[in-house]
């Protein structure tokens, strides 16, 4: 296990808060709805703030301008409440900044066969520089998801959500989106 997975592997106190995140295990990211808001890491921590008090679930958008963190609170907040598990609140928590390696190895796993191409690994304090020009030269090359093919291109540093960019397969000819590595 790397220092990232364990730092964000979650603490459990007590059976409500490990139901929890049983729960929240079971909410989809609604951009991957192959990964759950858990398997990204999004859910960093479950507080039973006490009888009465009910529960804080302390979330980390991908990104500041998540266009999905709306939607990840409600999901999170109405799961929650069909188990029986409310009241619960949502504090969004941006600092530290959510980076890929809080991706668990299900979630990596995940991504793979939903056709992602997931991040590699960052080492500490390894800055990950974003081209939006020319190739990866030098760079290691991303397998097709789908083929498991090294001969694949870059199509565009944008995918379907700010997070992702857009690749070709040159083997099986099929296009697939990479996890951009923060």
């Amino acid at each position: 296990m790397s220092a990232a997975e364990a730092v964000s592997k979650p603490t459990v106190h007590g059976p409500r808060v490990q139901a929890a995140w049983d729960v929240l295990a079971t909410v989809l990211d609604p951009e991957v709805p192959a990964v759950s808001v858990c398997d990204l890491g999004i859910v960093r921590e479950v507080v039973d703030a006490g009888e009465g008090a009910g529960l804080e679930i302390v979330l980390t958008p991908t990104y500041s301008g998540c266009p999905a963190t709306e939607a990840i609170e409600a999901d999170v907040l109405a799961a929650l409440a069909a188990a029986g598990l409310g009241p619960a609140r949502v504090t969004l928590r941006r600092a530290p900044a959510w980076t890929t390696d809080w991706i668990s190895a299900e979630g990596r796993r995940k991504l793979a066969a939903y056709g992602i191409a997931p991040p590699a690994h960052l080492e500490p304090g390894a800055a990950v520089p974003i081209r939006f020009f020319g190739g990866r030269s030098g760079a290691e090359r991303l397998a097709c998801p789908r083929c498991g093919s090294l001969q694949t291109e870059r199509l565009s540093a944008f995918g379907s959500t700010a997070c992702k960019a857009l690749y070709r397969c040159m083997a099986c000819r099929e296009p697939f989106e990479h996890f951009k590595p923060i």
